[in-house]
């Protein structure tokens, strides 16, 4: 009896312990595909959402110059695909040269007047635009929609206020300085400023989501990179380590692949409001860019 006794015990447990691995073997595959179908679910969400990812766009607009004290002219401009954009022409006296004002992906020109009032006491008429989608302007963000939103901009510049290239200054904050860029690689600016960009969008998400394959969900190039090297006009490229949206180590790519002339200027500060709290820094890094190629006038 002890003996059968033990063999029955035996035979229980080799069962039990067959069991309890039948069972632990379903829930990690439960597990395991939950996790799949979870992942899988992001990825599809991220892909037909890519959109509304990438532009954050506003249609109120708060504010105008005149609450700087800046006289302006409401410009209507009119895209190669007949889209209507909205921007505002700033002139500057004793003009030194023109900036072309491309902004990022968030608000609309009424959020930029801190900008504005910068580069208007440095000399520098601007004209700055909205995006499709953006304030007044007509249609939805895309991007060849923002490059052709720009180019409607630089030829208002030339032909209508009959601006020398040479004397625009390309300003691409952000999202913008691929829009820059782009309008750069098509005509002959005078001078680029990139002001906390990026690379390219895939390589911009994958160092933010590593753990999605980006590269090959992404719909949106923005591929400054690829454009930079080929831009013979003297460049400036701003960027602050303390940026949280996109690393510094993409400003310092973009400046190490860029062709000469370039600078380079570290600021503090976080993405959105780094220029603020660098002060004078941001403003005589600027100066002393415009100093360097462009006319001298007495800054007022």
């Amino acid at each position: 009896m002890h003996w059968c006794a033990c063999g029955f015990f035996s035979a229980n447990c080799a069962m039990a312990v067959c069991s309890f691995r039948r069972a632990m073997k379903k829930m990690l595959f439960d597990v395991a595909l939950a996790c799949l179908i979870f992942y899988t679910g992001m990825l599809l969400l991220v892909y037909f959402l890519q959109e509304r990812l990438l532009y954050f766009p506003f249609k109120d607009m708060q504010t105008t110059p005149t609450a700087i004290s800046l006289p302006f002219e409401e410009v209507n401009l009119t895209t190669s695909d007949s889209e209507k954009i909205t921007a505002w022409w700033i002139p500057a006296q004793n003009e030194r040269a023109v900036l072309l004002f491309c902004h990022g992906n968030a608000g609309n020109i009424s959020h930029r007047l801190d900008s504005i009032d910068i580069f208007n006491r440095l000399g520098l008429s601007v004209l700055i635009f909205d995006y499709r989608g953006y304030g007044a302007s007509t249609g939805s963000p895309s991007e060849n929609g923002t490059y052709l939103d720009g180019e409607a901009a630089w030829r208002y510049l030339v032909e209508v206020q009959k601006k020398q290239p040479e004397k625009i200054i390309l300003f691409g904050e952000s999202l913008g300085g691929a829009v820059a860029a782009e309008i750069a690689s098509r005509h002959k600016a005078g001078g680029l400023i990139f002001m906390s960009s990026f690379t390219s969008i895939p390589e911009l998400a994958g160092s933010l989501y590593p753990f999605l394959p980006v590269k090959l969900l992404s719909k949106f190039r923005y591929s400054t990179i690829d454009k930079i090297g080929s831009i013979t006009a003297p460049k400036l490229i701003i960027h602050s380590p303390d940026d949280e949206i996109i690393p510094f180590a993409l400003g310092r790519v973009l400046y190490e692949k860029a062709a000469q002339p370039k600078q380079f200027l570290q600021i503090k500060g976080g993405h959105n409001e780094g220029f603020l709290e660098s002060g004078e820094l941001y403003v005589q890094g600027i100066k002393d860019f415009l100093d360097m190629y462009f006319t001298k006038q007495m800054w007022h």
